[in-house]
This record gives C-alpha cells, sequence and structure tokens, in this order.
C-alpha cells in the first residue's frame, strides 16, 4: 500500500497529502528505504528516456556531440536550442518532421508557446517537433536508417527498433516480461517496479566510460538543460548536485543515480507535480548530498493566501 509522502500545510492546518511510494539504493544495489508499493510495476514513462537511448546507441547511433545524445534523451521545452538540436537531427540522416510520429503539440516553455502562438490559429501552430518527445523519435528514426529497418510504423512493439527497446530495458532493469502499455508519445511503454527501476539507474552511472551507458549518463549530466529547458527539474536538481542524472516522468515518476550507484526511484499516486521538487529534496538530503545555496531552487512554490505566504508543501516530517 502507498504511503504518505508530502503535505501541504495552509495556515498550520495539514490541506491535504500526496501518497506515493519511493526506494533509495545504497551502492550495492541494495534498498536502505523503501516506502510503499516499490515491488509493484508501474510506467516510468519518461524515466526510461535514457535506456531507450541507450538502445540506440547499442544499435550503430553515432551522435556527433553530447548534445545530440542528450536531445535524444530528453523530455524538452521546446526552446530554440532544442528544435535546432532536432532540426539538426533530422536533416543529418535524411529526416523530415513529417515523419516523426510523436503527436503535434506547443512548445512547453512559456515564451517559446507564445512565439509560437503568434498570429496562428492553436491548432495550426502546435507541430509534432514541438513535442516533448521529438529529439527521441528523430533519434530513432536516425537508428532505423542506420539499420535499414522500416522509418514507418516504427512505434509498433513489433518493430524491430522497438524489440530492441524492450530488450534493453530487461536488460538493464531485470524486469520479467509483461504485457506493454503506450506512452504519451505513442512508443511502447514497459512497466517496471521502482526498486528495478532505481537500479537501472545505478547500472548507467556506474557503467564502463566510453560505454553506451555510461555515454548517455555523462552526455545527460553535461547538458542538463538539452533534456528539460529553462527552470526544468531535472536541469535544477542536477544543477545543484554535481555528478547526479536524474530525469523526470510524467504523472509524478523520478528516478536518478549518483556517481557511486546510490539511487532512487519514487511515483506520486495522484501524479502532482508540486509534489516532485520537495520529496526530491528530501531524498537527496537523506542520500547524503552535500547541501548547496542552489539546493533551496527544489523547493516547491510557496502556498499564498492574499498573496502572501501563508503556507509550505513538503514531505511529510520524519519520513525519511
Amino acid at each position: 500500500m502507498s504511503v504518505e509522502l508530502v503535505e501541504v500545510v495552509r495556515s498550520g492546518f495539514r490541506e491535504c497529502v500526496h501518497r506515493g511510494s519511493l526506494v533509495i539504493l545504497g551502492p550495492d544495489r541494495e534498498p536502505v528505504v523503501e516506502l510503499g508499493e516499490v515491488h509493484l510495476p508501474i510506467y516510468p514513462r519518461s524515466t526510461n528516456k535514457p535506456m531507450q537511448a541507450i538502445t540506440l546507441l547499442r544499435n550503430g547511433f553515432e551522435p556527433i556531440d553530447d548534445a545530440e545524445t542528450a536531445i535524444a534523451t530528453a523530455s524538452h521545452f521546446g526552446e530554440p536550442d532544442h528544435i535546432a538540436l532536432v532540426r539538426r537531427l533530422l536533416d543529418r540522416f535524411g529526416l523530415t518532421e513529417a515523419q516523426l510520429a510523436c503527436p503535434p503539440d506547443l512548445p512547453y516553455a512559456e515564451r517559446a508557446r507564445a512565439e509560437a502562438l503568434a498570429g496562428h490559429d492553436p491548432a495550426d501552430a502546435a507541430r509534432s517537433i514541438y513535442m516533448n518527445c521529438s529529439g527521441k523519435h528523430a533519434a530513432m528514426l536516425a537508428t532505423c536508417v542506420i539499420n535499414g529497418w522500416p522509418t514507418t510504423g516504427y512505434p509498433d512493439p513489433a518493430h524491430p527498433l522497438q524489440q530492441a527497446v524492450t530488450a534493453t530495458i530487461a536488460d538493464l532493469t531485470g524486469e520479467p516480461e509483461t504485457d506493454l502499455g503506450i506512452d504519451g508519445c505513442g512508443l511502447p511503454i514497459v512497466p517496471v517496479s521502482l526498486t528495478n527501476l532505481a537500479r537501472a539507474y545505478a547500472e548507467i552511472v556506474t557503467a564502463a566510460p566510453d560505454s553506451p551507458e555510461r555515454r548517455v549518463a555523462d552526455a545527460v549530466r553535461a547538458h542538463p538543460r538539452v533534456i528539460s529547458g529553462t527552470g526544468g527539474p531535472d536541469l535544477l536538481t542536477m544543477r545543484a548536485t554535481p555528478g547526479l542524472l536524474c530525469k523526470i516522468g510524467a504523472d509524478g515518476v523520478h528516478a536518478g543515480a549518483l556517481p557511486d550507484g546510490r539511487a532512487f526511484a519514487y511515483k506520486i499516486d495522484d501524479g502532482h507535480d508540486r509534489a516532485r521538487m520537495p520529496l526530491t529534496q528530501a531524498i537527496l538530503h537523506r542520500m547524503g548530498v552535500s547541501w548547496t545555496e542552489t539546493h533551496a531552487e527544489l523547493a516547491a512554490p510557496p502556498v499564498l493566501g492574499g498573496g502572501a505566504r501563508v503556507g509550505v508543501v513538503r514531505a511529510v516530517p520524519g519520513l525519511l
């Protein structure tokens, strides 16, 4: 059963609570904290992206720089530098935006969204390249070109690319084979337990230098803005914590690992984003991360009343 992880306190009154499950692993990959249903499978959502990117490198995809590796791992905000990287990747392999199978969307970043909407009807302004998964889709198409696989139908679970992704995730997580779901971008998604998700991240950061796993980890850590965007949770968290690899997933999922293999993964039951940063902050503190002023940026927005701060969103006291 899930447990209370984060609470919202207004004027000294506990107004609501976010429940979920959480695991923290030590350097030996064994749990030091287990709260809730950490052994039951969840949809990892975009925390799968490092494992998907590893699949591409294992199958011949050769990025020209770390930024290109990072955009292949990204849940980007659709800012100009993100879109430029996706376009560069498509152009390099003779691909077009029309071949992206991810659904049309508007940029997530406020300024980029406003610029996309300027002078356009919202329905006309939405484009597949703006969708936060477009970098991953572009890199998947490139891998299809490299291997001579069909570039149409690449999201199909039976496609050679998706078969390779499923095999990589099984290899990194040790998760038993199970039925697949469909992620928001249209690709198959492999259910994984929080414990095995955390272990996969530990494997990625401790892999041998120049291995596909380590190349993805190093690229993401070098370019945290590329995989998220201005003010993004992963950007803030990795900037505050040198050496950390982390990746958020939709509906309240987050996973990460430190260079020595200490790792974490959690799932917020109701998927609310406001619970994410205070919980991640509490987890890093429990993992013994050296605290800096930058970690203060991980706090959730204050609870306001009449424009003044009257409360806080915080990890449940004594949780960790």
